[in-house]
């Protein structure tokens, strides 16, 4: 099963020695736009592979306004004075194309990393924190050009990943904050259905709808920058539910339900345009996870959504933990992530350390 949103493979950094090191303890943090990826290639090089790379990388997602998941800028060698800070950096090249890149590369790899390379068993390298804190720099390299498209294109679930990976835990270090955490609030959760999930000070408690095991949280209420999230979950839950139809029909049953328009009769469902359902890990449990458009059942308001339901074993419960975003004429990418990463902050309290249920208890004294 593919983890998370495209996939994982374990891939290793071979004992790369790189030309520039720095100690770790005193690295600045890594700056400039989540969605931008530097690209350190020959022009000649980079016009051959920046079809591919485009593909890869900045693969459009629909908020329904088309948007991408990451840019890409392209330097030449020269620039890697200037890169230090950058959050996500390629460096890429055939290992034996003679050019400025590949020399550079070709100074980076010992020889051992360089057979690997030459026999087809390694293509790509990352090293985090090199120059700066929480940065990624990938080595994509193979000995041919059309190797190292044909290994790109076969692996571009995985090379996506890394990336999206790296800036998902740089956001949830910037979002996760005890100073903004409503502790109090994700104790009361904890003590009454035994799993809690990071609330911030942004967001208020909408609802906590016993008799349909239904908790919604919602920020910028009555704004055009609309987030909100919901957790459901079914006790004693069949695992024959963790199916695309059934998925949906769970969730436009809960919309339709609890995301009602000012009048009775309009509602939020799911748009059939760009749906996507998918297998995924969700903190190593099976997991859907469903991505697309809602909107109102009279057109009038809509929107980008990601879900994530999955079956769990030791409670016998399905959950299904959502977010919606309403930001009409406004760029929707990077708010899609934040709210991901919070869909993704849930934890069963069998998972919790002692110290962690104490912290929680405490707050509720």
């Amino acid at each position: 099963m593919k983890k998370t949103y495209t996939g994982i493979i374990a891939l290793l950094f071979l004992g790369i020695t790189m030309v520039i090191s720095s100690c770790s303890q005193t690295l600045p943090k890594a700056k400039g736009p989540e969605d931008q990826i530097t690209v350190i290639a020959d022009s000649a090089e980079y016009y051959e592979l920046e079809p591919i790379l485009q593909q890869v990388f900045s693969k459009v997602i629909y908020t329904p306004q088309p948007e991408n998941l990451f840019h890409l800028k392209q330097y030449g060698h020269n620039h890697l004075k200037n890169i230090g800070r950058t959050k996500n950096v390629i460096i890429i090249a055939p290992l034996n194309s003679g050019s400025f890149t590949s020399k550079y590369i070709n100074s980076l790899l010992d020889s051992t990393v360089k057979n690997k390379v030459i026999n087809d068993s390694a293509f790509v390298f990352n090293k985090y924190d090199l120059w700066s804190k929480n940065q990624l720099v990938m080595i994509l390299t193979s000995p041919t050009m059309d190797e190292l498209k044909q290994k790109i294109l076969a692996e571009h679930e995985n090379l996506l990943y890394h990336f999206q990976n790296a800036s998902d835990k740089r956001l949830m270090e910037m979002l996760y904050h005890p100073k903004y955490e409503q502790v109090g609030i994700e104790a009361g959760i904890l003590e009454k259905h035994g799993f809690i999930f990071y609330i911030d000070s942004d967001f208020k408690l909408a609802m906590n709808n016993d008799e349909d095991n239904f908790l919604w949280i919602r920020r910028g209420t009555n704004s055009d920058r609309e987030r909100w999230i919901f957790v459901h979950w079914i006790e004693n839950a069949s695992p024959d539910l963790m199916n695309k139809d059934s998925v949906l029909a769970i969730r436009n049953r809960i919309t339709k339900k609890f995301y009602t328009g000012t009048e009775d009769s309009t509602y939020v469902i799911h748009d059939d345009n760009y749906l996507s359902v998918k297998e995924v890990d969700y903190k190593g449990r099976y997991c859907l996870m469903t991505t697309g458009l809602w909107r109102m059942n009279d057109q009038a308001m809509g929107g980008p959504f990601l879900s994530y339901t999955f079956y769990d074993v030791k409670t016998k419960r399905l959950y299904m933990i959502d977010g919606s975003i309403y930001f009409p004429k406004f760029y929707k990418r990077n708010i899609i992530q934040q709210v991901d990463v919070l869909l993704r902050s849930w934890i069963p309290e069998y998972e919790l350390t002692a110290e962690q249920k104490e912290r929680f208890k405490e707050a509720l004294e």
